[in-house]
């Protein structure tokens, strides 16, 4: 169903000149194996990544139970099919297993966190690398592994990102890396992968817990060649915005731990979130702005980098912007997930408008906590209808003397609502009836589960953009949304074309609407469109009906098409995120992790899309034989999977 829609004049941001420094390359990394962990299972109490506000990560917004507030009914449901007719090939990518034992010394992670990348290796083949928490591979276009599963902490040079303890040795902790986004851009014949990285304290506080310094810093690896195999470039860029290693200070409060050892940088921001775009003149990377000690948001930053400086090895121009205050709508406040925008070509990602001396694109919603935050934390979700495009102007100006603009504008949208959680199919979760045993819970974790663990329903995300393409002249994305149906309310997706050319100003909707299942979700969109204006949204389908499953819809001028299941969910998530056991005091309220986003990769006349499912399903007593691995499918503490599909887009 279509939504009204309404277009407000442009609106310039203050202060949208930015601030300018250098970045140094900081080291080298490469995709090396390492030794593969050579235990069998449990052979220590199983450890969950950090997580939470003493971890140092920000929970983004909890979906619930949906708004009470209709979000325009969608009359008419997408049909499904489980045939899927449009794949042109299909295997899995990294699942739990190989991110927590296919290199050592890694905690167990929840969600993946899914990125991919397309391009040429430069000797006339075509290579996938897929990238989750904490963890990449390089396959063929036909899903053949061409390097085991390989750490991030070593691909950056870092320690392990935990030593377990041993008789002799306490635990030791490495740089906490997280939320990996990758591209290949095919101007450059370089690969880009970014992540965020915490710096840690090397052992555990006075707490018995992890600690954080409060210094964080986006960490960029360029590729030294087309082969996504061979040498990187690493570039750490800080981003705590307090003053220190030339970041400007945002005023983010402290907290009140009083376990030792206490913050190094106390005041420090946090740069959650990053994620990665491009044009012919530059890579952008956008982050979201939080307190790291203390509980505010302050609003998303956008970082320019000069794209053939960092090619060249650097230093590289950067010029930040703090969209702190530039929601000026009448509705909002701050700037939140400003995601950036790609531009495909036939063989990958490049390119961009040339107008105003090159420009850049974001989208972003504004329904989020984040975006009303004034400063204490205390803000909540509001249902919305406001779309914003972002344009930064003057791209061409990175390799010289930067001077950039940006700017934005409110082109409305459908109402959009915090989506519920979703419900899953009934299936064996040998986790849950672990915790649930006594001698089981007490062997895995060295304690009894003092809560009876029960199914769970995923987190079905909440509003914030997610991946943004720009091609022919327009923009296109996507967000999940609560959506009404016949059988009630369910978590679906709306998305969106927006017109855009020559900057923000004249930016107008020229599509959009609901995507609906009548009895089931539709969670993490992520959409891919070619050079012709065809493209592919790809999603998890899950419900009653439905375990986790990697689905798809094709989409273009005419909207978006029936359903497809490109690969069948096989059982439920079983997670630790699932129970309470893992969860945070004083409530210990379980937050089924999912996503937190996927991916497309338009190449040709076809899309490669990239999607969180679970493809594997095991009773108790094989859970317990197996010593929790089930075949190599699981871990004790986890069963995700990924799936990477190209899909032909019509």
């Amino acid at each position: 169903m279509a939504a009204s829609m309404g277009s407000q004049p442009a609106a310039a941001s203050t202060g949208s000149s930015g601030q300018t420094r250098m970045v140094s390359a900081s080291g080298s990394g490469g995709i090396t194996a390492g030794s593969l962990d050579s235990t069998t299972g449990v052979s220590a109490w199983e450890t969950p990544g950090a997580g939470g506000a003493d971890g140092g990560e920000v929970d983004r917004s909890h979906s619930g139970s949906g708004d009470s507030m209709p979000v325009g009914a969608v009359s008419q449901p997408k049909n499904l099919t489980t045939t899927a007719p449009d794949v042109l090939t299909s295997f899995d990518g990294i699942n739990h297993n190989q991110q927590r034992f296919g290199t050592p010394n890694q905690f167990s992670l929840e969600p993946p966190d899914q990125g991919l990348c397309v391009g040429s290796d430069g000797a006339g083949n075509v290579r996938v690398l897929e990238v989750v928490n904490d963890t990449l591979r390089v396959f063929t276009t036909g899903g053949a592994a061409l390097t085991p599963p390989v750490a991030l902490n070593a691909l950056y040079g870092y320690a392990p990102a935990i030593i377990r303890p041993t008789p002799t040795n306490p635990t030791t902790f490495g740089p906490f890396v997280t939320d990996p986004s990758c591209i290949y851009d095919v101007s450059t014949a370089r690969w880009f992968l970014v992540v965020l990285t915490i710096d840690t304290f090397p052992h555990v506080g006075s707490d018995g817990l992890q600690h954080f310094a409060g210094t964080n810093h986006l960490d960029l690896a360029v590729s030294n060649s087309s082969d996504p195999t061979g040498t990187w470039t690493i570039f750490r860029i800080p981003v705590q915005d307090d003053g220190t290693q030339g970041t400007p200070d945002h005023g983010c409060s402290a907290g009140h731990d009083t376990a030792t050892p206490l913050p190094t940088n106390p005041t420090a921001c946090f740069g959650d979130y990053p994620h990665i775009g491009s044009n012919a003149d530059g890579i952008f990377l956008t982050t979201n702005e939080y307190s790291f000690f203390g509980v505010e948001f302050h609003g998303a930053q956008v970082y320019a980098l000069s794209k053939s400086q960092l090619v060249s090895g650097g230093p590289a121009n950067m010029t930040q912007f703090d969209t702190h205050g530039l929601d000026t709508f009448g509705f909002a406040r701050n700037g939140f997930t400003l995601w950036p925008s790609v531009t495909p070509t036939a063989n990958g990602y490049g390119g961009g408008d040339s107008s105003n001396g090159g420009t850049e694109y974001f989208l972003s919603s504004n329904g989020g906590a984040e975006a009303h935050d004034t400063g204490d934390g205390k803000s909540t979700f509001h249902p919305s209808t406001q779309l914003l495009v972002w344009s930064l102007t003057n791209t061409s100006s990175l390799s010289g003397s930067p001077s950039l603009t940006l700017t934005n504008n409110n082109v409305g949208a459908g109402l959009y609502t915090l989506p519920p959680s979703a419900v899953q199919k009934s299936g064996n979760q040998p986790l849950k009836t672990c915790l649930n045993s006594t001698s089981c819970s007490q062997f895995l974790e060295g304690i009894n589960d003092q809560f009876v663990e029960k199914s769970a329903n995923l987190d079905s995300n909440d509003t914030r953009m997610q991946q943004v393409t720009w091609v022919n002249g327009a923009l296109w994305g996507a967000i999940d949304t609560g959506v009404n149906t016949s059988s009630g309310t369910h978590a679906g997706i709306e998305w969106f074309k927006v017109s855009a050319a020559g900057g923000s100003g004249g930016a107008s909707i020229a599509g959009s609407g609901y995507v609906a299942l009548g009895n089931d979700n539709l969670t993490y969109p992520a959409i891919g469109i070619t050079t012709s204006g065809n493209g592919v949204m790809a999603f998890t389908v899950v419900g009653s009906d439905f375990y986790p499953s990697a689905g798809y819809a094709l989409i273009g001028s005419g909207g978006v098409g029936d359903i497809h299941i490109a690969a069948m969910g096989q059982g439920p998530d079983d997670g630790f995120t699932n129970y309470r056991f893992f969860a945070n005091p004083p409530s210990f309220t379980a937050r089924p992790r999912w996503g937190d986003y996927g991916a497309a990769v338009p190449m040709g006349g076809s899309v490669w899309i990239a999607s969180e499912y679970i493809g594997q399903s095991c009773d108790f007593a094989t859970f317990i034989k197996s010593n929790f691995r089930c075949g190599g499918t699981r871990t004790a503490l986890g069963n995700w999977g990924t799936r990477i599909s190209l899909v032909n887009a019509g």
